[in-house]
């Protein structure tokens, strides 16, 4: 009897003990564990509650083995431009979850959606990178899935008959001295005024040009070259009917091991990085990122790479009393102590939505509700139909 109840004693202390370091630990604001909750074979959710610098985040996190899921980028409308709720992509996608991904064009103007950066889906290029930005490239390979993060950039060009022409960007709003290319993703025509020269090509050759017109329907089986200012000499110089044509893209920066999958990649946008090979590595000077947007509480998206090999994908709401939101430096902070080796952040404010298994698991700040995004990261299972 005396043996049990000195065990007896010394139990009830710990366990005063205990409480006590989980009561100091919330209310400053330390970290406590995430509980994980099996959503699927390989996907695992998680909904924290604590405070950053002194004010409540609510916060959502996926965790995947990337042998048991696919990752991919789909597009509002699957199209180059437009927006969809991040839930009307998931759904008709037959994903397990999605969050909203790459910084876009966002206004009410016929180039609403467009990406503000790369963006290829399915090896198929809808916009070209900005310069010394942060990607994120996915590669479903037969029995993993691969993630990185790079800066990569491309040269776009079109080799028409023996003349090279050098391409400044592909599937948007046309500048004022510009050439762009359009290709069908882009829509029915090329939307462009009449200040310049289009070149139609249709099953690989020169169907006719066009000079002074604009707005050129772009060929189901082909493409467009459009040059306004002092490019519009570079393209009707090269025009000549019938002449076979060839777009060209060559990377740099693509990782060794995706070069020969180069033709299935899909890459999203975002900005800037945070970790880098295990480190806080915030390169938001050198993305061209404003310190307002660094170091303002706001909400967030972001996906990381982990030590054991999984993949982190994170919402954090804000711009209520209820959660405040995130500056980078804390985001990175969180993420590292959640074992990222690798890290980038997404387009968030209004657009930071984690969708579900069939619902919206965080709380948007955007007026309207669920905002229309141009692309989301889509998860679905290798195997279908394992859900707990």
């Amino acid at each position: 009897m005396k043996a049990s109840r000195v065990y007896s004693g010394t139990v009830k202390r710990l366990a005063s003990f205990a409480l006590l370091i989980v009561l100091i630990s919330v209310f400053c604001g330390q970290t406590f564990a995430q509980e994980w909750r099996t959503i699927a074979d390989g996907v695992e959710h998680a909904q924290v509650r604590r405070e950053f610098s002194g004010k409540p985040v609510d916060i959502n996190l996926l965790r995947l083995d990337l042998r048991k899921v696919r990752i991919n980028v789909k597009h509002a409308l699957d199209r180059a431009l437009g927006t969809e709720t991040t839930s009307s992509i998931a759904s008709r996608n037959d994903a397990i979850a999605a969050i909203n991904a790459g910084f876009f064009r966002l206004d009410t103007s016929e180039f609403a959606g467009d990406p503000a950066g790369v963006l290829m889906i399915d090896g198929q290029l809808l916009s070209e990178p900005e310069k010394d930005r942060v990607q994120l490239i996915t590669s479903n390979g037969r029995d993993r899935t691969v993630v990185f993060f790079a800066k990569t950039s491309i040269s776009l060009s079109a080799r028409v008959g023996p003349e090279i022409i050098e391409l400044t960007g592909i599937n948007r709003a046309r500048a004022e001295s510009d050439v762009v290319l359009y290709t069908p993703e882009f829509g029915p025509t090329t939307m462009t005024d009449k200040n310049g020269v289009e070149m139609v090509v249709s099953k690989g050759r020169v169907a006719f040009v066009s000079v002074g017109l604009g707005n050129s329907a772009i060929p189901p089986e082909g493409f467009v070259i459009s040059g306004s200012g002092r490019f519009r000499s570079t393209v009707l110089d090269a025009s000549r009917t019938g002449a076979p044509v060839t777009f060209i893209r060559k990377w740099d920066g693509l990782p060794r091991e995706l070069t020969r999958d180069r033709n299935t990649l899909d890459i999203t946008n975002g900005v800037p990085q945070l970790i880098s090979s295990g480190k806080i590595d915030i390169t938001w000077e050198q993305e061209k990122a404003t310190r307002s947007f660094v170091e303002t509480r706001h909400p967030r998206t972001a996906v990381a790479k982990l030590r054991d090999g999984r993949l982190l994908m994170l919402t954090a709401d804000g711009r209520t009393d209820r959660s405040a939101g995130l500056d980078l430096f804390d985001l990175a902070d969180y993420l590292l102590e959640l074992g990222a080796v690798d890290a980038m952040n997404l387009d968030g404010g209004g657009s930071t939505t984690m969708w579900l298994d069939g619902r919206v698991v965080n709380s948007p700040s955007d007026k309207d509700g669920e905002r229309k995004v141009s692309d989301v990261l889509v998860v679905t299972l290798r195997k279908p139909g394992i859900r707990k």
